[in-house]
């Protein structure tokens, strides 16, 4: 692990105890929080993106704002989910945070996730022929159309009248930049051998569609060694990433110990059934931070990715949430061979 993140599901909901009553409390405390965790030294602000929910949903204006309030911390999003997507409007709006952000990027992308409306992206003019019920081949085919606009294809035949005949047009802007900051959401192994094979980076689902007896843990680092080789095979020669999730908590005041404290005797993975899949899903690390380190020096997805993405309680509000950063970056990361982001960009693994 050499950088870690945020990553803040977006929740907002007009009940007691919730600092995020409505979408723009949520917006504009995100802003705040990525500000002061640029100020901690934390690495990245990751939201995830939610349809038809009372969740963060469309990341574009929101990490824009984030970047550009910001110096040093990558913004990002984990997963934008393709099926609701224009791919050439979708690549037009990432070269141009790609701009905007000078490079501060990581834009994770796939399927998405079971959602509360019934094939919701239908509802946003999209509709898969081939798998009517999970739209996968759709999200899987604007994808590659999104990746063929931002290496610069010419996709669009040029008006005769103004461009000449035989001319094909390329969507602008273009970032010659932006691939590098492309991510796979992927949540099983062989979406991480298809993600290694394209050569581009992987953030490692907060679960893997499998449930094998294995510990969560070692499930993801499979995946992970199955991304890095098929990377290999394919004949990449660059860095890619890899980011895991998990919700941790360092214990160091009351605060902490009464919102959290009964998740430490409660540490577990857990099984169950999500898109049809019999599923792993990771535990909570809740703990004093001396033991926070070795639980997570155990944790074998963790020590192999280059960024851990740490699930944030985003209805306690700025102040919390930028507490659990503190104490992480203070008491913890160090520890894991953390390197704040004065020291410049997070940089991949070479595949060996």
């Amino acid at each position: 692990m050499k950088a870690f993140g945020f990553l803040s599901f977006g929740h907002y909901a007009d009940v007691p105890g919730s600092l995020t009553r409505t979408a723009g409390d949520m917006l504009r405390q995100t802003i705040e929080i990525a500000e002061g965790a640029d100020e901690i030294g934390v690495n990245g602000a990751y939201v995830r993106v939610h349809h038809w929910a009372r969740q963060a949903a469309s990341p574009m204006p929101l990490l824009s704002a984030m970047a550009a309030r910001t110096k040093r911390i990558e913004v990002g999003t984990g997963v934008i989910d393709m099926r609701y997507e224009n791919p050439l409007q979708f690549a037009e709006e990432a070269a141009a945070l790609d701009y905007i952000a000078d490079g501060r990027i990581a834009l994770g992308v796939s399927r998405g996730s079971p959602e509360t409306a019934l094939r919701g992206y239908e509802a946003f003019g999209y509709v898969d022929t081939e798998d009517a019920e999970r739209g996968s081949v759709l999200a899987r085919d604007k994808f590659d159309l999104f990746m063929r606009a931002v290496d610069g294809e010419r996709i669009a035949p040029g008006d005769p009248r103004m461009v000449g005949e035989g001319h094909y047009l390329a969507i602008e802007p273009h970032s010659p930049t932006l691939r590098d900051h492309i991510w796979w959401g992927s949540g099983s192994r062989s979406s991480a051998v298809t993600t290694g094979q394209q050569g581009l980076n992987m953030m490692s689902s907060t679960l893997v569609t499998e449930a094998t007896g294995q510990p969560f843990h070692e499930l993801q680092r499979e995946q992970i060694d199955l991304f890095r080789a098929a990377y290999k095979d394919a004949g990449h020669t660059g860095t890619p990433r890899v980011s895991v999730s998990r919700s941790v908590f360092p214990l160091v005041n009351d605060r902490d110990r009464a919102y959290f404290g009964l998740r430490s005797a409660e540490n577990g993975d857990q099984i169950g059934v999500i898109d049809g899949f019999r599923s792993t899903f990771g535990k909570t690390y809740a703990a004093e931070p001396d033991v926070l380190i070795e639980q997570l020096r155990a944790d074998e997805a963790v020590m192999a990715a280059d960024t851990l993405m740490l699930t944030i309680p985003n209805q306690l509000g700025p102040e919390y949430n930028l507490h659990v950063l503190q104490a992480f970056a203070e008491h913890v990361a160090p520890a894991m061979g953390w390197k704040p982001n004065t020291e410049g960009p997070v940089q991949g693994d070479a595949v060996v």
